[in-house]
């Protein structure tokens, strides 16, 4: 493990003679490499921590249950080739018990097994549900306990694997009680999504197309060219043009939100574009628990920000109607029935406690950037429910 290293701050006296003020800093490293075959037995990504490797190796496992039945002879295999002793603890997971009691039945496990927290990391192995909620323990226990990630889902790789926000929900609120912790090392292994079903593929894509409609239009070119057959194959790159599209997909949607959050890690600035899709999202997300994954309501949000774009002038009738075009290629839902103005203007609200006490509202701009607004209504978004409703209906008649 790399030990942290303060950078050295100041103690000074205040005005009083009885009151100090004490600046401190520490700097943030974590890593992020695309690896093939995380398990494959001559990996040693997982054995070597920051280039240590002692010669007792020891991790406790947090996997997804799905995971461990699909790939568990393959993790207990690399474990054993490897000499390691180590303790899989299994959790069936998934939004609904995104919670503290599933956060802490990982501690007690964690307890059970014992580790050195100095150079003995936890591995999580999943989706982005388990890292938030492995990421939250690893940053509690013992005030710091390393961590590495192998997100397992297309979500895990292009989104919650690669930040450092932790977090469960609390009270139905989505993230509502979570931490900033960095993971040690991500290993991004596109190999896993043989295994995961189509409907979780589309999920990633929509925190994809989140990074295309505000940051990025080559992207989104990417996604209406390629998208569905990247469904299709689940990013194998089956043939060479595949292979290309998909891995320049995944490598620019991640270097891509990387670029957005290595300057604001701690979100002291308040306007982030990548919470474009995430105004309205967390609330009808937790309201339609467990009809709807989070990149599903994610691309909700973002269909009805794409039209209150529209009706301000920033996106033409024919980019609207691209990326609606994409979001149904990619089998993504641009409507859902709690869209209704009064849960949308709470959902707002809640937005604007989180804020700071402004809307921070990002909306596109075009295709591939974005603007923020603070003055958006109840009576615009009620219309813009409206047309959205039209358009989605409209599309219905036109594939019957």
């Amino acid at each position: 493990m790399e030990k942290p290293v303060t950078t050295p701050g100041l103690v000074t006296r205040s005005d009083r003679v009885d009151a100090w003020k004490v600046s401190a800093s520490m700097p943030v490293h974590y890593e992020i490499q695309v690896c093939d075959d995380a398990f494959g037995l001559g990996n040693t990504a997982l054995l070597g921590h920051a280039g240590q490797r002692p010669e007792r190796i020891r991790r406790f496992v947090v996997v997804d249950a799905n995971v461990l039945a699909l790939h568990g002879d393959r993790i207990r295999s690399y474990f054993a080739h490897h000499g390691v002793e180590y303790a899989l603890h299994a959790v069936q997971v998934d939004e609904t018990v995104k919670s503290l009691d599933t956060a802490t039945e990982i501690v007690r496990a964690l307890d059970a097994f014992g580790i050195d927290r100095r150079r003995e990391p936890i591995v999580v192995i999943g989706g982005g549900v388990l890292m938030d909620i492995v990421g939250l323990v690893a940053n509690l226990y013992r005030r710091g306990t390393p961590v590495v990630r192998v997100p397992t889902t297309l979500i895990g790789l292009v989104d919650a694997g690669v930040g450092v926000k932790t977090g469960v929900n609390f009270n139905n609120h989505k993230n509502r009680l979570g931490t900033y912790f960095a993971s040690s090392l991500t290993l991004l292994d596109r190999s896993f999504l043989v295994t995961v079903d189509r409907r979780h593929i589309a999920n990633g894509l929509a925190e994809i197309l989140k990074m295309a409609l505000i940051k990025d239009a080559r992207l989104f070119d990417l996604l209406e060219e390629y998208g569905p057959r990247l469904l299709d194959e689940k990013f194998q790159g089956t043939t060479p043009a595949l292979e290309r599209a998909a891995s320049e997909v995944v490598q620019r949607a991640i270097h891509g939100m990387l670029e957005e959050l290595q300057p604001n890690l701690w979100e002291t600035e308040l306007e982030r574009v990548v919470d474009y899709g995430h105004t309205f999202s967390p609330t009808v997300e937790m309201h339609a628990l467990p009809a709807l994954l989070h990149g599903e309501a994610v691309c909700v949000d973002m269909a009805l920000t794409t039209v209150l774009g529209w009706r301000r002038g920033l996106v033409s009738t024919g980019q609207r109607d691209r990326v609606l075009a994409v979001m149904r290629s990619l089998e993504l839902p641009s409507w859902n029935a709690l869209l209704e103005p009064g849960l949308l203007a709470e959902a707002l609200a809640d937005t604007v406690r989180h804020r700071d006490g402004q809307q921070r509202l990002p909306l596109p701009a075009g295709i591939g950037e974005a603007v923020f607004v603070n003055d958006v209504t109840e009576d615009e978004l009620a219309v813009a429910v409206d047309d959205l409703r039209r358009l989605g209906s409209a599309q219905e008649a036109v594939r019957a």
